[in-house]
């Protein structure tokens, strides 16, 4: 079509294939299973009127996740919504290389069929998540219904989510907001790093909660946005990284296992009441240690 004319390769699908991500339709192409006019190019390909444009989606391959028996700590609990406290080194969901000991594991154990399936066979339930050491509340779907509810609170940025973690280096100020973009780390994308050009926008709230001692502060922190790794990369970009995050700050583990992150406090509109509805998990043992030996 004449609208489409120089329009980019991945652009045209994208806009076609609306069930499917840009990313996704991005790898098809570099994998050879698209072709225009009998010819494989690459995303960036300028389109011309009289393309034929031919992709060639794999069927998906939908691997059996398995429930497993676990001793849930549950907040609370009705037909629409589950508060889970996450346990450290516990993965949120299934994933490449991991595909048991998962929390969606304990929940499909739990819940049986009463999880939502809007974010398919390997996430179900799942509307946001936290780190693999990070600890706390977490919010998981019955149904989706409220999955479509807590997702819409969460695009516009209303749910409440308070965090508690502990950083390196005195404050000169009590309270502030980092609003700095996010993205992938061009030189490790395994990271994620402050992207002014590339990455998304997003926003800390953090206030000191005590001064430990010369090295450390207990701080919390109210996000705003919920980026990948948003508090970690936040922190240590003004540098206050947080102990034991071996990733964005001192290599040096001080005997922790990952980042001393901890997801205190999570508050949203309840999807089926209608009403406010806020949930908090108490500190861990190990963190409530950290404050007395730091003290």
């Amino acid at each position: 079509m004449e609208e489409q004319e120089g329009m980019r390769l991945d652009q045209f699908l994208a806009g076609e294939l609306k069930e499917h991500s840009r990313s996704y339709i991005q790898k098809l192409i570099k994998e050879g299973r698209v072709t225009v006019g009998d010819k494989k190019e690459k995303p960036g390909c300028r389109l011309k009127v009289e393309d034929s444009v031919v992709i060639c989606v794999p069927p998906l391959k939908e691997l059996e996740v398995l429930p497993e028996k676990m001793d849930l700590d549950i907040i609370y609990e009705d037909e629409d919504v589950i508060l889970i406290n996450k346990p450290k080194d516990m993965v949120v969901h299934p994933c490449p290389g991991r595909y048991t000991g998962t929390l969606v594991n304990g929940l499909l154990y739990h819940c049986r069929d009463n999880l939502s399936g809007i974010n398919g066979v390997l996430r179900p339930g799942i509307v946001h998540r936290i780190d693999k050491d990070t600890t706390g509340v977490l919010v998981v779907c019955k149904n989706d219904m409220a999955h479509k509810s807590l997702a819409e609170q969460l695009k516009e940025h209303s749910i409440t989510r308070k965090y508690e973690a502990i950083v390196y280096n005195n404050f000169t100020q009590e309270e502030g907001t980092v609003d700095a973009p996010i993205g992938r780390s061009p030189a490790d994308r395994k990271k994620m790093a402050v992207e002014p050009k590339n990455g998304k926008r997003a926003v800390t709230h953090y206030k000191v909660l005590s001064h430990l001692n010369h090295q450390f502060n207990h701080i919390e922190c109210q996000l705003e946005t919920g980026r990948t790794h948003q508090i970690r990369v936040h922190m240590a970009s003004i540098r206050h990284p947080l102990l034991g995050d071996t990733t964005y700050g001192p290599k040096n583990a001080m005997g922790l296992t990952g980042q001393c992150l901890h997801a205190r406090v999570l508050g949203f509109i309840h999807p089926r009441t209608g009403e406010y509805v806020e949930f908090e998990a108490p500190l861990p043992e190990y963190f409530q240690k950290l404050l007395e030996k730091y003290s």
